[in-house]
């Protein structure tokens, strides 16, 4: 089973890319995580280059999540919304299918980021995207980096709160019956 993972943020030493680094280190048998990393290759949402085929970024984007059976969303909450580079990217996939139906397990690396939690969701409600609020968790990673940010990662409770989310995730995911897991 293939699972895309998408962190909001930009940063290199973002807590919601290393909680996404973490999970794809804890999958669950059988299942392969993979971190995108074209965020802030994808051009400006512009609807006159949303034609087929679109630019190079947006058609790889697109791709991923078409190969995915579910994707992981970790989102920091800049000014009390979500952070333009992933909005960007949702609306690169607005007026194409990939995230119709697409479960979406949220992530979150502080428990302070309920505004950009609803105003996501809100979002991917939008596009069609199914949420599994079962399986979204958060992790209190705020305010670490480093070695404190990899200990934290590396504490037994922390890696069961993902790894539990994973499996909940994996469990809720409906396996078309003629595909066959990765």
């Amino acid at each position: 089973m293939r699972l895309l993972a998408i962190s909001g943020s930009l940063r290199a030493g973002s807590t919601n890319s290393a909680l996404l680094h973490a999970a794809a280190g804890l999958a669950p048998g059988g299942t392969d995580i993979s971190v995108y990393a074209g965020l802030g290759k994808l051009p400006i949402y512009d609807a006159d280059l949303d034609i087929d085929p679109p630019p190079p970024a947006v058609g790889d984007l697109r791709a991923r999540l078409a190969a995915s059976w579910g994707v992981l969303i970790a989102c920091p909450e800049y000014a009390h919304g979500v952070p333009g580079g992933l909005k960007n990217a949702l609306d690169w996939v607005v007026s194409s299918s990939e995230m119709v139906d697409k479960p979406v397990a949220l992530f979150h690396a502080s428990p302070r980021s309920e505004i950009s939690r609803a105003a996501l969701a809100e979002i991917l409600r939008t596009i069609d995207a199914r949420i599994v609020a079962e399986a979204s968790c958060t992790v209190a990673l705020l305010g670490k980096e480093g070695a404190a940010l990899e200990a934290e990662l590396a504490r037994p409770e922390v890696r069961e709160t993902i790894s539990a989310a994973l499996r909940t995730f994996v469990a809720a995911i409906a396996v078309p019956a003629t595909a066959s897991p990765v």
